[in-house]
């Protein structure tokens, strides 16, 4: 019996509330509180990152599938903000470093971009934020894994449900979601709004391979969703959550 294997990618969905109010200023992708992402902020960032794709024979004819979308870097830089914010205020420190090398050597981006950058700063913020207890899935997010998972070809026809409820309801899963509450509760207490032309907002918590987000937190909206964020290959002879330190 063959498996994808699932992968954690140490992040959080948002599906974040609209502008509303006097929170509508042209050219703001996103507030977190009174600070500002802006478009020409994002736009800068995707320039550079596809400037330094077509300059390298390696990644210049795969450039486009390369290219990180517009919504992922308003998300990267919302969540950089609200762990900033989140480790200032609590006192929190980085448990783990993660580079921008390591950052472009898995998802095939420049390295010396301020977007790999932005990740590694993310992922090594996110570090130090404790998820406290680890949190048991109910049976309608365990049956949310798994169709994922069947979506994603990660779960083997032959292994039923029961099966790959018992492989997948483990440590990692089960912190996962508790680090899921603990960012869902960060970004709440922030005022963070974003431009609807990005909802619903979103980042992996927990991911299979085939661009099928596992777990998120659609924050201000109803249900579950996924994400355009695939993980690294790997095979084992049960689907396995393992912890990752980058997308």
């Amino acid at each position: 019996m063959r498996a994808r294997r699932l992968v954690a990618v140490a992040s959080v969905a948002l599906g974040l509330v609209a502008l509303s109010g006097c929170r509508t200023e042209p050219g703001v992708a996103a507030y977190i509180g009174d600070q500002r992402v802006t478009e020409d902020q994002v736009t800068s960032i995707l320039d550079e990152v596809r400037e330094g794709l077509a300059a390298s024979p390696a990644t210049a004819p795969q450039a486009d599938a390369l290219l990180p979308a517009r919504s992922q870097v308003v998300a990267t830089l919302v969540l950089t903000d609200v762990c900033r914010k989140l480790s200032a205020e609590k006192g929190y420190q980085p448990q783990g470093q993660i580079t921008p090398d390591q950052v472009a050597q898995q998802s095939g981006l420049p390295a010396g971009a301020a977007y790999p950058r932005k990740v590694a700063e993310f992922y090594t913020c996110l570090s130090g934020v404790p998820a406290g207890e680890q949190t048991a899935p109910t049976e309608k997010e365990l049956s949310a894994v798994i169709a994922a998972g069947r979506s994603a070809g990660a779960i083997p026809p032959d292994v039923s449900d029961a099966e790959a409820a018992q492989q997948l309801d483990g440590a990692q899963l089960r912190s996962a979601l508790a680090t899921r509450k603990a960012l869902a509760d960060a970004v709440g207490g922030y005022d963070v709004t974003v431009n609807p032309r990005y909802r619903p907002l979103v980042f992996p918590l927990l991911s299979f391979k085939g661009d099928v987000a596992a777990i998120s937190v659609p924050l201000g909206e109803s249900g579950s969703s996924v994400t355009d964020i695939s993980t690294p290959d790997a095979d084992e002879s049960v689907p396995v959550i393992e912890p990752s330190a980058a997308p």
